[in-house]
């Protein structure tokens, strides 16, 4: 072997067929007496799995072939259904199904009548938490978290669960995370068994923006202090326990001074990481320590690269994030015959003329640039064009500061995500009568992304004259 090859890369993709490691696990039990060597055989066979199954339906690859390693990891050292893992978005959560049970159905993902392309509460017992919209995990975990001490108090016989949240770079930028963790540090003991991992590929759909992309940077150069505080802390579980108590506060005050801290850890979250999430073995090792410890709510920073392990999805701009069939061998997504032009096509074209005579225009979108057209608009008026993030509410309040004074925003949406954001239209737009344009992208019902994609009370607000739909 090359000694310059990266020793943490996968293997090649597997001859497609038959796979001897994972056709022996069905279910996540049948992981736990593996050695990490048999289980990153089956994670070899996992994602060849999921480019096939994928190539067959279409759907999110990009960010399932991401977490193939840290899936493995999890249900290989949790004990899932029982603790809880919540996948934020459920973008990321095929190589989940596979391994929970759906692998036989994994081919009817997205079609009717079968697999979800996202995690459902009625479909498994494993997905504690229906999810397609994103930010949710966290809340949702500190919920189930504190749950399970409430019953273990009544109930001396109920175990608590560990309950880990998984959720990405870019969903991570949206305020209900941030609500979350903030409560997290107050919200008692139940907090304790609360593990959030941060999936950080340094893209969403689009790249990152933001100063928390910029922040999440700056902490990948903390590797060598990762490995200081894992010494520290097999140290500090050998002492008596006012000495342990000592040595903590001890470790706290070291990691002030060596890295200034975190903002995970001044809002309650003891922090390990950044650390290297296609390294299964190391993986393994480390979620093992925070699932025996009690010094939660823990932040885990993972560093992943989506698409990771196909080529094809690695060279791509977007990481393959939503793809269509595809060949397996050369990447090569089948497209449909050719219609008639799209409402977004004809949006993002109109806009963009009718900027360049009307430089009062602005054009305001929630991490889609591309989904919604916006993407040419900034490249002609960069000025002009604010990509937000994951943050719709803030989108749309935002652009209704713009419109008080003089300019007209255009904020383009998603009507399931523009769902989010109620209260601002309502409050902050039509009742104030302020001239927001609404560009709604994907209005009414949709296909494969089922229900938590429809666009249900498009028809609700179609008849308000202040908002300026543009449906």
């Amino acid at each position: 072997m090359d000694s310059s090859q990266d020793k943490n890369a996968p293997s090649p993709i597997p001859t497609l067929g038959r796979f001897p490691a994972l056709d022996r696990v069905e279910y996540p039990a049948d992981l736990r007496n593996l050695s990490v060597e048999q289980l990153k055989q089956v994670a070899d066979e996992l994602r060849a799995e999921t480019v096939d199954a994928v190539s067959t339906t279409g759907g999110h690859l990009g960010a399932s072939l991401g977490v193939v390693e840290l899936t493995v990891a999890l249900h290989a050292v949790f004990d899932t259904p029982d603790d809880k893992v919540i996948w934020d978005v459920g973008h990321q959560a095929y190589p989940h199904k596979i391994l929970t049970g759906r692998r036989d159905r994994i081919r009817t993902l997205r079609q009717p009548g079968g697999l979800s392309g996202f995690t459902r509460r009625a479909e498994s017992k494993y997905d504690p938490f229906g999810a397609a919209h994103s930010s949710t995990s966290i809340s949702a975990g500190l919920g189930m978290a504190v749950a399970h001490h409430l019953r273990a108090e009544e109930d001396p016989s109920y175990r608590e669960r560990n309950v880990i949240a998984v959720i990405g770079d870019g969903s991570i930028s949206a305020g209900m995370a941030y609500e979350a963790m903030n409560n997290a540090a107050v919200a008692g003991p139940g907090a304790e068994r609360l593990i959030v991992i941060l999936n950080d590929n340094e893209m969403s759909i689009a790249p990152p923006v933001g100063a928390m992309s910029n922040y999440l940077s700056r902490l990948m150069s903390s590797r060598k202090f990762m490995g200081l505080r894992e010494l520290a802390g097999k140290f500090v579980k050998k002492l008596p326990a006012p000495v342990e108590r000592t040595a903590r506060k001890a470790d706290e005050y070291a990691r002030g001074m060596i890295t200034g801290g975190t903002l995970f850890e001044e809002l309650g979250f003891y922090y390990v990481g950044p650390v290297d999430g296609h390294d299964l073995p190391q993986l393994v090792s480390i979620l093992r320590n925070l699932r025996d410890t009690d010094n939660g709510p823990i932040m885990l920073h993972v560093i992943t690269e989506k698409g990771h392990g196909y080529q094809p999805a690695e060279k791509a701009g977007d990481k393959y994030h939503a793809v269509a069939k595809f060949n397996v061998v050369t990447g090569e997504q089948k497209k449909g015959p050719a219609g008639p032009p799209s409402y977004t096509s004809v949006f993002s074209r109109e806009l963009t003329r009718r900027a360049a005579t009307d430089n009062k225009i602005a054009a305001i979108t929630a991490a889609m640039p591309s989904g919604t057209g916006l993407d040419a608009f900034a490249k002609a008026y960069p000025d002009r064009f604010f990509d937000v993030g994951i943050a719709e509410q803030h989108a749309v309040t935002f652009a209704a500061g713009m419109a008080t004074e003089g300019l007209r925003p255009f904020c383009a949406i998603y009507s399931t995500f523009l769902q989010r954001a109620y209260d601002q239209v309502m409050h902050d737009v039509v009742l104030q009568k302020l001239p927001v344009r609404f560009a709604i992208d994907r209005a009414g019902l949709v296909g494969a992304d089922g229900a938590t994609h429809a666009g249900s009370f498009d028809a609700d607000f179609s008849h308000l004259r202040q908002f300026r739909v543009i449906l």
